[in-house]
């Protein structure tokens, strides 16, 4: 574990558990097998925990470096989301955190909803999340789709124009589908609403 101690003194705030198989490639890369690593805040309270079974340090980029990562992320020691892809990045000292390929999140005091995205991007100093690329999010009630997608603390997703978006029948078939304008969907109360660009017009729906 002395390979791994003396990178993780640049990276504050920061628990790494994680087998002892790890391989020096060069000064620059470091690879380790089989990560458990937990983000803490400043005033300790955890942000988000990752997993991955294949990840590099860059110690020239201070880059983490994921392959198959699964992050679970906090509010109040409790997990609120937790999500997968095919890779990721973890930089400026742990605060950004990029996924790549084939994205799944999932809600946990929400049921059966997932929002999947090419990309996520998440400032840890902030409470928004980014998500580009085939934006697909979907429920017993909805399915709505958009190329770029905001999701907030408050569990808002934003859906940027244009919008399409399908409501479900009591069988799960599709019974109604059309486009619109920027989509809010609230995972609360299970209502998705309509703007217009010049904000005039407003529709909600409620399942």
């Amino acid at each position: 574990m002395t390979n791994i101690f003396r990178f993780i003194i640049f990276i504050p705030f920061l628990l790494l558990g994680c087998t002892p198989n790890v391989i020096e490639e060069n000064k620059l890369v470091q690879k380790i097998e089989n990560l458990d690593m937990n983000i803490f805040s400043k005033k300790g309270a955890k942000i988000y925990s990752i997993r991955s079974t294949d990840l590099t340090f860059n110690n020239s980029k201070l880059k983490f470096e994921l392959e198959k990562p699964t992050v679970k992320i906090f509010k109040e020691e409790e997990i609120k989301y937790i999500i997968i892809s095919e890779e990721s990045t973890i930089s400026d000292n742990n605060r950004l955190l990029k996924m790549r390929g084939n994205v799944k999140l999932r809600t946990i005091n929400q049921d059966e909803d997932f929002l999947y995205a090419d990309n996520f991007i998440w400032n840890t100093e902030e409470t928004k999340y980014l998500l580009e690329g085939n934006i697909r999010f979907e429920n017993q009630n909805i399915i709505l789709n958009s190329s770029k997608a905001i999701m907030d603390s408050d569990n808002i997703i934003e859906f940027f124009s244009p919008v399409k978006y399908i409501i479900k029948d009591e069988n799960n078939k599709n019974r109604y589908e059309t486009n619109s304008e920027n989509a809010y969907y609230d995972l609360d109360t299970e209502t998705v609403s309509f703007n217009a660009k010049d904000k005039r017009v407003k529709s909600i729906i409620y399942f």
